[in-house]
Parts: structure tokens; sequence; C-alpha cells
């Protein structure tokens, strides 16, 4: 017997587990939105999940049926990076998502925007459109930041 690595090849060294009511109507939600390939399923002899995976670009996320006091249902929050958040957004919207958050630069570098699925999960989608270099980053997030601090002060006003 040889030894193996700690994570198996193609998974990273953390990986989402979703535990959902209709984990099916969730794997088909991953699809239709962000073009997820379904890659495992093990159905038990109840017809549920006990697991699923699904391949979101070079992640997986693994997906199973909630199931009595052990295996509740778990909404989460995912960041997830696609080639077009703006293109993506309008998907998940079209396949039953509720916008959080339109589609927007951000200081740090991403355009993101965030969606709900029916479950509950939260999902933020992003695309890089900057690198940027440790000073420009700290200066962007200080006039973030004093940004903040005076809507605060005006909101409490």
């Amino acid at each position: 017997m040889t030894s193996a690595k700690p994570a198996p090849n193609n998974y990273h060294t953390v990986t989402p587990y979703i535990s959902v009511q209709d984990a099916d109507k969730l794997i088909e939600f991953v699809k239709k939105a962000f073009n997820a390939k379904e890659t495992e399923r093990i159905t038990m002899p109840d017809g549920s999940i006990g697991h699923a995976e699904v391949r979101l670009g070079d992640s997986v996320i693994m997906v199973s049926d909630a199931k009595g006091e052990q295996y509740k249902p778990m909404p989460t929050g995912i960041y997830l990076y696609v080639d077009d958040c703006d293109a993506t957004y309008k998907r998940a919207l079209q396949v039953g998502a509720i916008s959080i958050m339109e589609p927007k630069d951000q200081f740090y570098g991403d355009r993101s925007c965030g969606i709900r699925d029916q479950f509950g999960n939260q999902w933020w989608i992003a695309t890089r459109k900057e690198d940027l270099s440790p000073e420009e980053y700290a200066k962007r997030k200080e006039d973030f930041m004093r940004q903040q601090q005076e809507r605060q002060a005006q909101n409490q006003h």
C-alpha cells in the first residue's frame, strides 16, 4: 500500500460542503447559473442524495440532502470567481436567484455582485479586474474606510 497525499488530485485544501433540502434542485441551480459540471452522485435507497460533487472552474463543491438532526440544512456563503460577473449575475437571476447586490467595481480590484439562491446560500460572484500592488491596495483601502466613516457620520445626524 502506498501512502496517499492529504488531498486527492484536483481538489483544494478547503472544499465547501452544502447540505440542503432537495439537493437535486441545488445541483440543477449551480449547473444553470454557474455552468457547473456534476462529477459524482451517490443516490441513497430512499432516493435522496447521500453525496454529490459539482465542479466550478478549478474547484469542487460537495452537496448532500439534509437528513435528521446530524445533517441539518446549513446555508453558506461562497465567493466565486468567474470570467464575467455581470453575465453570471444575470443568468443566476434568470434561474431563480434573488439579488443581494448588483455588479459593481470594488476598491480591491474585483468587480463583484451578490445573489441568494432558493436555499438561502449567498453567492458572491466576482471577476478580477485589476491586480494591485500592496501599496495601491493599502491606499484604496484607506480611502474606502474614510468614505465609510463619512457615510456613517452622515447617517447618525
